[in-house]
């Protein structure tokens, strides 16, 4: 499934770049489609480093992410699967993305909150994923094993 979300975000990507390169968005109600690139991370943060360390820390990132995603997978519950594979898969395609120019394509603009990708969304909706599974896992073993 990572592999899935990576190659989504990433086709999206390269329509995007062609499609609104003449500066066009494209109204979609509660989102409009606009092109922009992100020289950092989230929100631009580190977008002074060097590129070469930014994308070695985030690769770094996401081969750690990958080798957890890995071991913990094996056993684990649909949910932690899910949004893992959610998670790596977004991550991957904006080191991907990165690795390029330095660069992370964002197309997704809602006027109220900073340009993101569908990468972004499936990181943040699979860590979301993450702690819900998290705190419900751990309700139904305190439940199990009483006070």
């Amino acid at each position: 499934m990572a592999v899935l979300v990576a190659g989504l975000d990433l086709g999206l990507k390269a329509w995007a770049g062609r499609a609104l390169s003449d500066g066009s968005t494209t109204d979609l109600g509660p989102l409009q489609l606009r092109l922009t690139f992100n020289p950092g991370v989230a929100f631009s943060l580190g977008d002074t480093l060097p590129r070469a360390v930014l994308l070695g820390l985030t690769g770094v990132i996401v081969a750690a992410l990958a080798v957890f995603a890995f071991c913990f997978t094996r056993t684990a519950a649909l949910p932690f699967v899910l949004a893992l594979a959610a998670m790596l898969g977004g991550a991957l395609a904006n080191v991907i993305d990165r690795a390029a120019d330095g660069l992370v394509t964002d197309y997704l603009h809602t006027g109220w909150f900073p340009t993101f990708n569908l990468a972004d969304a499936f990181v943040v909706t699979g860590a979301a994923i993450l702690v819900v599974a998290s705190w419900r896992a751990s309700a139904t073993t305190d439940a199990r094993t009483g006070p």
